[in-house]
């Protein structure tokens, strides 16, 4: 039996919190925030039933790290770093091999290379997988929408991160425009200078979230803002959005709003085997974050060793998670929208408002 763990936080301060302590609905945020900042590490669930297509089998463990995405962002780093690893020794001690930082958790300052020096046991972000399945998703709701990829123009926001610019390689060599979207500009440059060293398509960079995917056919946001960045007047009708942000880039607004548009969550996973995670983070049964389920691959493949850590998340490794993933039987589970299914019928809607408003 193999055996890994994921670190998990609460993506908001009171409404996560609140579905295991009710009471703190009733609370001031503040208030919620002050009270994890003295919380400690805690085992969360016990996760059973994974089995590969191999025939391997493996169990695992969550484990919550009692910090918001505001508290994680602005706290001291060394501050986060300590909730991280005593997260991280709780998982060494219930017998895992292998932990995956979920969430801001694998962004924190040098995204994970620091925290895997500090611990006995393996650790990985998670992001090669994830990379692979937002691309992936991403090619497929377009294909769905009838836009060809090879003629398409894509936006990466969030480009000079790890998960982001290794994303716009993979569509570099897929579609016709890539327009690269983060904060600094020389940062934008070096990776379009990048890109354009290997691949034909056309590479423009922008500092605007609203200009940069105003004319995109296919968008990937994986940013690590706290708050919401994208709003219904940003998006083309008849896009697909692939939102891999963990808090969303994409506003509920949008759901709300635009019946034009396919907004999709990155990286919903079938596990396989009769999986059971005995904690309810949003997803339907026996599915998972792609970012958690490159820690159980690793796991059932034996491969105890820190996988995808910092800032830069090689195509290789990409390539290489994504045949692990085929070999044990994980595979994107169809698509979901702000944690809802969606139906056929709800694409077909999609195109047919999408093609009356253009």
């Amino acid at each position: 039996m193999e055996r890994f763990a994921f670190v998990i936080h609460p993506l908001s301060a009171k409404k996560d919190v609140a579905r295991k302590y009710p009471f703190v609905k009733i609370l001031p945020e503040s208030w919620v925030e002050w009270g994890m900042k003295h919380k400690s590490p805690m085992e969360v669930s016990h996760i059973t039933g994974i089995r590969s297509a191999s025939g391997a089998e493996a169990e695992g463990w969550l484990v919550g790290c009692p910090l918001s995405p505001n508290l994680i962002m602005t706290m001291p780093v060394e501050k986060v770093y300590e909730k991280i690893i005593g997260a991280i020794e709780i998982a060494e001690q219930l017998g895992a091999k292998i932990v995956g930082l979920g969430a801001l958790t694998s962004v924190v300052g040098d995204a994970g290379v620091t925290i895997a020096q500090r611990v006995n046991i393996a650790v990985t972000t998670g992001n090669s997988y994830t990379i692979a399945t937002a691309v992936e998703g991403a090619l497929r709701g377009a294909e769905l929408l009838g836009i060809k990829s090879n003629e398409a123009r894509a936006a990466i926001v969030g480009a000079t991160g790890s998960i982001g610019k290794t994303c716009a390689h993979l569509l570099a060599d897929r579609c016709a425009e890539i327009k690269l979207i983060g904060r600094s500009v020389d940062r934008l440059e070096a990776v379009a200078s990048e890109l354009s060293e290997r691949s034909s398509a056309a590479i423009e960079v922008a500092t605007d979230v609203a200009a940069g995917i105003r004319d995109a056919d296919i968008v990937v946001t994986v940013s690590s803002a706290v708050d919401t960045i994208i709003e219904p007047a940003f998006i083309k009708p008849g896009a697909v959005v692939c939102d891999v942000a963990r808090p969303r880039d994409v506003g509920e607004s949008v759901r709300r709003e635009r019946d034009d548009v396919l907004i999709i969550d990155g990286g919903v996973i079938d596990v396989p085997g009769d999986v059971n995670f005995n904690f309810n983070f949003g997803f339907p049964p026996k599915t998972a974050y792609a970012c958690m389920s490159e820690t159980m691959i690793l796991a059932l493949e034996g491969r105890y060793e820190s996988y995808t850590l910092g800032r830069d998340v090689s195509v290789k490794q990409v390539n290489e998670i994504t045949t692990l993933a085929d070999k044990h039987g994980f595979k994107i589970a169809g698509f979901r929208s702000f944690e809802r299914a969606v139906t056929e019928e709800q694409i077909d809607r999609i195109r047919r408002n999408a093609a009356a408003g253009r």
